[in-house]
């Protein structure tokens, strides 16, 4: 027997070996599921951590001296980081997987949180402020891979067909992270300070991290409570799509496709009103509504409460679209009617003489703009194959650089009491995103992936 035929009856016996070892029948809930609940607490967590800042600013402004800008300061530190390390995070996915990436940027994360809440008892004057510019680089830094590499972790361990309803549930997740902080945080502040409030948000992520290092495979069938049955119903679409080698070739192939350079712009446009409402409506609802900083908090809750609803409502509305429309128009369609009701719903905010009618269609408009997350973020997987945390780190880019933009803007605005201008703002960017997805075009995939089966041909998963 030559060296080839003994590594074909090699591979074979491997093959007959994993089929005998493989459980036969699967779990009453499946092991994807439990992989998924982990990216949910992911970034429930991390909206929690990023959202604390902005609600501890009230207290943090006049225990530090600090004004109201060098806080937007402080967020655009944040941003820059979560923006400069889309990109890197998801080519940090595809080269050492998800596993591993998770872990290490959970517990950078946490390290962050820490020297924020340390930071005042360290340092004093002008130092104080800039340790919290580095904490706040480095919460960012550590966050950006998330969503690029939760994005590859789905379409490992998802059907094609199921990508749009996993997305718009892990933004639910994310959103009702950022409800349930206002409230909490302001509790916590009022009872403890601000500095023992972020750090004992943060304590609970210490768990989720042990438990992910000990139970999650980067693919199905590493994990060995996956049975025949599951990867049955996954599918093989990963067969020859798996995450490629971030090589500097690939990266520039994706970099200069249309597909992605809309991608950027519109999710760049989106953004800008996602910060303004996602950061701002606590100190809105304070100085121009004059709430209380207690009932704030508690009215603060209502804009992310219907985003979380909205990113759900969108995940399962835009896979329900791609299956009669195709990809092309189940993935337009919601962004082309949602985002231009949120630019609406910010003017009736501006206008309203109400203002409880104001928080009301501050929390349609968050929504409405959440209906879209799985529409891009699908697309992003769609049109990205084995590209896929590459694509969705150029995106996210975008996103934040939106943040970037954004965050001075509304700092100085809302700083000289014009806060109806940043509205008006946002309406503008709202608009220009809903216009670039009249060109983007889910059916063609980027140059440097590798084409992957419709949505239609892969079996329906539970």
């Amino acid at each position: 027997m030559n060296s080839e035929q003994r590594a074909g009856t090699h591979k074979l016996s491997g093959r007959a070996l994993e089929a005998q070892t493989l459980p036969l029948d699967p779990p009453f809930v499946r092991i994807r599921w439990r992989i998924f609940s982990f990216l949910f607490f992911f970034g429930f967590t991390a909206y929690v951590q990023q959202r604390s800042i902005t609600i501890a600013a009230e207290r943090i402004m006049p225990d530090l001296h600090l004004s109201q800008f060098q806080i937007g300061l402080l967020e655009q530190a944040f941003v820059i980081g979560y923006a400069a390390f889309q990109l890197p995070g998801g080519l940090l996915g595809q080269a050492i997987g998800a596993r591993r990436t998770f872990v290490l940027i959970g517990l950078l994360a946490f390290l962050a949180m820490v020297a924020t809440a340390g930071a005042p008892a360290v340092f004093a004057g002008l130092s104080v402020f800039v340790a919290l510019l580095a904490a706040q680089l480095l919460l960012g830094t550590s966050q950006a891979a998330i969503f690029p590499v939760s994005a590859g972790v789905f379409a490992d361990w998802f059907p094609p067909s199921r990508w749009a309803f996993v997305q718009g549930l892990q933004t639910m997740g994310l959103q009702l992270g950022a409800a349930v902080t206002p409230p909490i945080v302001a509790a916590l502040m009022l009872r403890l300070g601000w500095q023992q409030a972020m750090f004992w948000i943060s304590v609970p992520a210490l768990a989720g991290i042990a438990w992910w290092a000990r139970y999650a495979r980067n693919t199905p069938r590493e994990h060995s409570d996956v049975g025949r049955a599951e990867l049955a119903e996954i599918g093989t679409h990963r067969a020859d799509d798996a995450p490629a080698e971030p090589t500097l070739g690939r990266v520039l192939g994706v970099l200069a496709d249309r597909n992605v350079v809309l991608l950027f712009g519109s999710y760049l446009c989106m953004n800008y009103v996602f910060y303004l409402l996602a950061n701002w409506v606590f100190l809105y609802l304070i100085q121009e509504r004059h709430f209380s900083v207690l009932e704030s908090g508690f009215l603060a809750t209502a804009p992310p409460l219907a985003a979380a609803f909205g990113a759900g409502i969108g995940g399962v509305l835009t896979g329900a679209l791609c299956a009669p429309l195709g990809d092309r128009w189940g993935y337009r369609l919601v962004p082309l009617v949602a985002l231009p009701t949120a630019a609406v719903l910010l003017l009736v905010a501006v206008h309203a003489g109400n203002p409880y009618a104001a928080v009301a269609a501050l929390a349609g408009c968050y929504g409405a703009v959440e209906l879209t997350e799985a529409a891009y973020w699908g697309t992003a997987m769609t049109v990205g194959g084995s590209d896929t945390m590459t694509v969705g780190g150029i995106m996210n880019t975008g996103g934040n650089l939106g943040g970037i933009i954004g965050i001075p803007i509304v700092a100085y605005l809302s700083g000289h009491q014009a806060w109806n201008t940043a509205f008006f703002v946002g309406v503008g960017f709202a608009l220009a995103s809903a216009a670039a997805w009249i060109f983007i075009d889910p059916d063609r995939r980027v140059a440097a992936g590798i084409g992957r089966a419709p949505a239609a041909e892969v079996p329906a998963s539970r």
